[in-house]
């Protein structure tokens, strides 16, 4: 898998700085649509509609310490060694890649312990070329839009462009924001584009079965712990094409079941 393309330092600074301008440079209305978080919607007689089903008007995640204290000091939910979740899938392109922005620690919790999987999509039209620098402006664009919304960091774990290489995000030692009331213990992926418009390419699917496969070998969660967002929230994400992807990687004869199977035999 070409997970990233080698890039100079000078290179990839230029990269950073050029990403810095996203806004300007991705389409104003297809950012729009997905910077306070992954929702879907649909045009009648030329013109928007509602949003479909419930955007997130704000970080989900509820701190419960103060700003001073980096972690709360007792917790009725357990807590994930550190050092488990800073180990990064060796397939998956570091956060370093595409910022040098820091998590808001002030408006964070620490990651319970991992329990459950969920999957969106960006909401975000057109799909992107799938050139990595398209990727790092993506990725910057959408984590400004939900600094902008005063929360912690960019809301997602992961991130999955069309041409399957996958992202660190949000640092899985932090809580993610990309569910209402359903964040503890919720690993967060997100795959870029519109899916009630646009299908998931092969390459993406295929990460996205590698990903979740390898989060659910590491953390011991079970395959009926593997969520879209419409599963847990009145919304349309992760759109129609990606939902209908999903069921079907999930059956017993999916390729997911299957990835997961061939995992347990082999250990």
């Amino acid at each position: 898998m070409d997970n990233q393309s080698p890039l100079s330092s000078t290179t990839r600074r230029n990269i950073l700085q050029l990403g810095a301008k996203a806004g300007s440079m991705i389409a104003v209305s297809g950012i729009l649509a997905g910077l306070s978080g992954c929702k879907s919607g649909s045009k009648r007689n030329g013109r928007s509609a509602n949003m479909i089903g419930q955007p997130i008007p704000g970080d989900p995640v509820h701190v419960n310490h103060p700003p001073s204290m980096p972690f709360p000091t007792n917790s009725s939910r357990p807590q994930v060694a550190a050092a488990r979740l800073t180990e990064l899938p060796h397939f998956v392109i570091p956060r370093t890649a595409w910022t040098h922005g820091k998590t808001k620690v002030s408006l964070a919790d620490p990651m319970q312990q991992i329990s459950r999987i969920t999957v969106h999509h960006d909401a975000i039209s057109p799909l992107p070329s799938g050139q990595y620098a398209d990727s790092v402006r993506r990725l910057v664009a959408i984590r400004r839009g939900h600094l902008g919304n005063h929360w912690a960091d960019i809301g997602y774990h992961y991130a999955i462009d069309p041409a399957g290489r996958a992202w660190q995000a949000r640092p899985l030692i932090y809580q993610g924001a990309h569910v209402k009331d359903n964040n503890p213990g919720n690993i967060g992926i997100v795959m870029f584009g519109n899916y009630e418009q646009a299908t998931p390419t092969a390459k993406a699917l295929d990460t996205l079965n590698t990903l979740i496969a390898h989060e659910m070998r590491r953390f011991n969660v079970p395959l009926s712990r593997v969520y879209t967002h419409q599963e847990l929230r009145s919304t349309a994400c992760p759109g129609r094409n990606l939902q209908a992807q999903m069921i079907q990687l999930r059956r017993p004869n999916g390729a997911l079941a299957m990835l997961v199977n061939q995992y347990t035999a082999s250990t």
